[in-house]
């Protein structure tokens, strides 16, 4: 898998932000304010960190409160940048546009939403749609693993997840719920710090989590993953970079994004930052336990920016949610502004 893009992508992002950044640059100044995703965090972490490097006079900051509570903050234009798990609410577009804020969308990599359990469990080794809606759905919650599969222990479930201003909670009730009318179990214990979670399914005999897949590769030497039993092909899927990238881990592959107000991108440390961020981010997603998007989609996000065209993929004119592929939605015209 390429860790860099091609030479031709490369000189694109050179033309896109102005000159080469490989030589550091004391003359550029300013701060870049990013918040979001706990998902998205590390990625954006490692450009910020690279990118300081380079521009060591550029100030970028990186908070954690969430998909929701990072667009809470955008969509009144306290931030530059949006770390977001999931794709732009409706909702939050009409934030954005009632406080007259445009903005880029911009996607950064796939992920694959892991379900984890502690590395000593030796039962718990996949799962089926069903099951899972078994343990996660309210109406239906099984409260012993033997309720969700007879010959597993008769033990109390105990679940670890992200908090409900989180995109990988939003994208996991969307996958495990969606339109049943249901709503995923309230005992659950919710963090949205993802190490949180770490300790808390490590530490716990007969427990279960989930978040994004760098997380689980950070800690593998304390959790396993836990196999998808695919709904369409019947087999036992565990998420990989090539089964992440290709989807059959399904139903739990998704693209990550970052959203940049469009005023911000016209400052020059945000301009540059972006472009930065874009060029190397197949390099950031590998390196950091994510898995890299096709060339194409990079330069189309790039080209976004470069030719002022905000807006979302993922919302018809109606408002209505768009799902499918990222190399099918992200295209020009599904743009809505």
């Amino acid at each position: 898998m390429n860790r860099i893009l091609p030479v031709s992508l490369a000189v694109f992002f050179l033309y896109a932000t102005g000159h080469s950044t490989i030589a550091q640059n004391t003359g550029l100044l300013g701060k870049v304010a990013i918040d979001g995703s706990s998902t998205v965090y590390p990625i954006s972490e490692a450009a910020a960190a690279g990118f300081q490097k380079q521009y060591p006079n550029v100030k970028v900051s990186v908070g954690v409160s969430g998909t929701g509570g990072g667009f809470k903050r955008f969509t009144i234009g306290d931030t530059d940048i949006s770390d977001a798990s999931r794709p732009i609410k409706d909702s939050e577009y009409k934030a954005a546009r009632e406080a007259g804020i445009e903005f880029y969308e911009l996607p950064v990599a796939y992920d694959g939403l892991t379900l984890v359990a502690r590395k000593s469990n030796t039962w718990l080794n996949e799962l089926t749609v069903d099951e899972i809606k078994k343990i996660f759905l309210a109406d239906s919650a099984a409260k012993k693993w033997s309720d969700v599969r007879a010959g597993w222990p008769a033990e109390e479930i105990k679940i670890f997840a992200p908090g409900t201003d989180s995109g990988t909670f939003d994208y996991f009730k969307e996958v495990v719920v969606g339109k049943s009318g249901s709503s995923l179990r309230s005992d659950m214990s919710t963090s949205e710090d993802d190490n949180v979670l770490v300790t808390g399914v490590s530490g716990t005999p007969n427990s279960i989590g989930f978040f994004g897949v760098a997380y689980y590769e950070e800690n593998k030497d304390k959790l396993k993953s836990i196999a998808i039993v695919n709904p369409k092909t019947g087999d036992s899927v565990s998420p990989t970079p090539k089964t992440i990238e290709n989807g059959t881990y399904a139903p739990f592959s998704r693209p990550l994004f970052i959203y940049v107000n469009a005023a911000s991108f016209k400052r020059p440390e945000v301009r540059k930052f972006v472009g930065y961020y874009i060029q190397n981010a197949p390099r950031l997603a590998s390196s950091t336990g994510y898995v890299p998007l096709p060339a194409s989609v990079y330069k189309e996000a790039m080209m976004r920016c470069r030719m002022s065209k905000p807006g979302t993929h993922y919302l018809t004119r109606d408002l209505e949610k768009r799902s499918g592929p990222v190399t099918e939605i992200y295209t020009a015209d599904n743009l809505l502004k």
